[in-house]
């Protein structure tokens, strides 16, 4: 059931990913193309208060050209362990920084014609200091309650996998 590789051709390497487009061998003999996006992973931050609320952040995604409200996450740079990308991503987006981190899962984004995995990791003894976001990016913080993370994923403010994910892991946690 696997697809033999025949070619390979880069068709972008851009700052964040690479594009491909590759000639493969289906399991049957035949042949088909195959666009691929490559990505260096990434991980995501589900950062529990004290007083449990998750640290969240509003920040405006040009590709859906709107606002959503997402936890913390970034992309790994070269070389770069996914437990010191945490605790990086945190501290620039929200200022917090961590007493423990756990891993919660990895996944697939998009398997079907990217390669990007996110490590998603669980942040606990949070403690607030000053964010440094890069210079193109601008986020407003939110410390979230349950109901409210409910009401964000119900209204649409909250829409992608990685902070949906987040919000389920933290509420069946509880159960």
């Amino acid at each position: 059931m696997i697809e033999k590789t025949i070619t390979s051709k880069s068709i972008y390497d851009g700052k964040i990913i690479k594009v491909k487009v590759d000639d493969v061998e289906l399991p049957n003999g035949k042949t088909a193309k195959r666009e691929i996006v490559t990505h260096p992973g990434a991980v995501a931050v589900m950062a529990i208060t004290e007083d449990d609320r998750m640290i969240m952040v509003r920040q405006f995604r040009k590709p859906l050209e709107r606002m959503l409200v997402e936890i913390p996450a970034g992309k790994l740079e070269p070389g770069e362990e996914p437990e010191v990308c945490a605790g990086r991503e945190l501290q620039e987006e929200t200022g917090y920084t961590y007493t423990s981190l756990h891993h919660q899962a990895s996944f697939y984004t998009s398997p079907g014609f990217a390669d990007e995995i996110v490590h998603l990791y669980r942040a606990e003894g949070v403690v607030p200091g000053k964010a440094r976001p890069d210079e193109d990016e601008f986020v407003e913080l939110l410390h979230v309650t349950k109901e409210e993370a409910r009401d964000l994923i119900a209204s649409g403010d909250i829409r992608d996998a990685k902070t949906i994910l987040a919000v389920y892991a933290w509420e069946l946690e509880a159960k």
